[in-house]
């Protein structure tokens, strides 16, 4: 983290904590996080979110596990493939705007279906109808370098990745978003979650 100069010190520490937590989680060495009534009322006041995170739905991807963070800690957006939309840029701006969030996450995962799916139609022409499809076309412009000609388990690892790259793009370029940006004040990293290891690997 201290490669990166121009980081506000907030989301440096925030990026500290999400890896140092996940190396918790890794290691069976999760903290327990019980919840007394007291910091029920506490939390209960409002809210001050150290981090934002654009995950995906997948059911394996719990952002509060995966990086061992309790309730209040995190601010999290899940959809499908971690896929850009007016609600969760919404959601999103709103952590940035009203809540001050220094640093936001787009936290991608190994065998995302979505990602998965939007492959089979690029390369095999295999459609998904109504509202899943239409989620797929947001992904899809993302995976243009995509080469077909590689195994399918390259093409995937690639893929995942590519469409965190594509989302965090988009996000860097919403018109909220580029003041904060280039007065340093928020930091947004893209990330990919190992189902068999439980690591996440920053990209």
């Amino acid at each position: 983290m201290d490669l990166i100069p121009d980081m506000a010190p907030a989301a440096k520490i925030g990026l500290r904590r999400l890896i140092e937590g996940n190396a918790r989680f890794v290691s069976g060495e999760a903290a327990p996080r019980p919840t007394s009534p007291a910091a029920l009322a506490d939390l209960a006041e409002g809210q001050h979110p150290f981090a934002a995170i654009l995950g995906c739905s997948d059911s394996r991807v719990s952002p509060e596990v995966i990086f061992d963070q309790g309730l209040g800690d995190l601010f999290i957006v899940r959809v499908a493939g971690n896929v850009i939309a007016t609600e969760t840029l919404g959601s999103l701006g709103y952590a940035l705007q009203h809540l001050r969030v220094p640093l936001f996450v787009v936290l991608g995962h190994e065998g995302c279906g979505a990602v998965q799916a939007a492959l089979q139609t690029k390369f095999k022409g295999i459609a998904e109808r109504g509202t899943i499809g239409e989620l797929l076309e947001t992904i899809l412009p993302g995976l243009e370098e995509i080469d077909p000609s590689e195994p399918p388990d390259m093409q995937m690892r690639k893929a995942v990745e590519a469409n965190v790259r594509w989302t965090l793009h988009q996000m860097k370029s919403a018109p909220g978003a580029q003041a904060p940006l280039s007065e340093g004040r928020v930091h947004i990293a893209g990330a990919v979650y190992e189902l068999a290891t439980g690591h996440v690997r920053f990209l």
